[in-house]
């Protein structure tokens, strides 16, 4: 298996040898086991001592279980000395029963065992790590792919997407509606027939409910679960109204609200909140929900993959780069009472505040509205993202370019 480098590993990095654990989270199949795996082909090039447990295997996950004296056997019998430096990846810590203890001791007594773990969802790593891992664990969230490594991934010629000519211009914007269309979940972007991509992806929707949401949320009416899916992937960059979805589905609101908790700690969807300093006249209450991948999106709303994209799923699509580039936090939209709206306002760098429109096309933006908001706030800066016509003025941006 050929592994590329994902932009993570440049701030895990640093921490490779602390005393600190290190947790990688993700949804599932978004890469968190390749980049494990990079990390240890890294630190094998450094001569580094390492070792891989995973917990999908029944064997190692018993071992595990059997607590910290099993497992230093185990270490001993493959050629762990005391007092040694070793690195030890333990691939879906979650499964443990007891996995804050486990971390725990390791973490106090075996100064020379640094530990890098990966876990499939925040869910159930909130509910199985204690407040007795203060201080000594540091999270990495691991999304589906960027554009720029989807570019990686698929190995193409034009590496340098600041500098294209006119072909290779036309070339990214293909690959960017290829990205548009199937997401960034690796194993869907390798594959290269359009077929199995959908197979896989709706094989990783079952695994994700059945695995996820059945076992670990301790839901057993998944048929109401996959029903708030797909509406949910409807209305993708939509303001949220939970009576008005309640009504809909015939799902009550407090089991909404626990669905909606539940997909976003398992980074489905994320919901974002209204940026306003002035509650008279903007809109400062219902959120807008987000799915985190516009491949996932467009499968559970539509059914199959189009070739045509649709401006909600761009604008998801947009939302998960912003993610990738900003945090899920800094992230909001604004909308006043009198219907004035801009898709994204970013906060970032002690306050500062980029407000960001989504277009398909760049000759679809009206900058009244901008200019309203960019004069109430006294910005100075703005973007406008396009994929297609002419970039006419220096506010408008490709998406590779946020």
């Amino acid at each position: 298996m050929k592994l590329y480098k994902r932009h993570i590993f440049d701030q895990i990095q640093p921490y490779l040898g602390d005393e600190t654990i290190l947790v990688i989270v993700g949804a599932r199949q978004v890469g968190k086991t390749h980049i494990l795996h990079y990390i240890q082909n890294y630190l094998k090039t450094k001569n580094h001592k390492t070792l891989y447990y995973d917990l999908e295997f029944p064997n190692l996950l018993s071992l595990l279980n059997q607590g910290t004296d099993a497992f230093i056997i185990d270490l001993e019998s493959k050629g762990y000395v005391k007092g040694k430096n070793i690195f030890v990846f333990i691939d879906e810590i979650q499964y443990l029963d007891n996995p804050s203890s486990f971390l725990k001791i390791i973490a106090d007594h075996y100064k020379n065992i640094h530990l890098i773990v990966s876990g499939s969802s925040t869910f159930d790593i909130k509910t199985k790590f204690t407040n007795s891992l203060a201080g000594r664990t540091i999270n990495f969230e691991v999304f589906p792919l960027s554009f720029a490594e989807f570019i990686t991934f698929k190995e193409s010629i034009y590496t340098n997407v600041s500098k294209l000519s006119s072909a290779g211009l036309k070339h990214i914007q293909m690959l960017y509606k290829e990205y548009i269309i199937y997401g960034g979940y690796p194993k869907i972007v390798l594959e290269p027939d359009i077929i199995k991509k959908q197979q896989h992806l709706l094989q990783l929707i079952d695994t994700y409910v059945r695995k996820d949401i059945r076992d670990l949320a301790d839901i057993t009416d998944i048929s109401k679960f996959n029903k708030i899916l797909k509406v949910l992937a409807f209305q993708s960059g939509q303001l949220l109204n939970v009576a008005s979805l309640s009504r809909e589905t015939g799902i009550s609101q407090p089991t909404l609200h626990k669905y909606l908790s539940i997909l976003e700690e398992t980074f489905i969807i994320k919901m974002i909140t209204p940026f306003s300093h002035s509650p008279s006249v903007e809109i400062s209450k219902n959120p807008k929900i987000f799915f985190l991948d516009s491949g996932l999106q467009s499968l559970l709303w539509l059914g199959q993959f189009q070739n045509i994209i649709q401006g909600n799923i761009f604008e998801t699509n947009i939302f998960s780069e912003l993610v990738k580039k900003y945090g899920r936090e800094a992230i909001h939209f604004w909308r006043t009472k009198i219907h004035q709206e801009i898709d994204f306002i970013i906060e970032y760098e002690m306050g500062k505040i980029l407000p960001i429109e989504v277009k398909i096309n760049f000759q679809k933006f009206n900058v009244r509205t901008m200019k309203s908001f960019c004069n109430k706030y006294k910005i100075k800066d703005w973007k406008v993202i396009g994929l297609e016509g002419m970039k006419e003025i220096k506010n408008n941006i490709y998406p590779w370019e946020i």
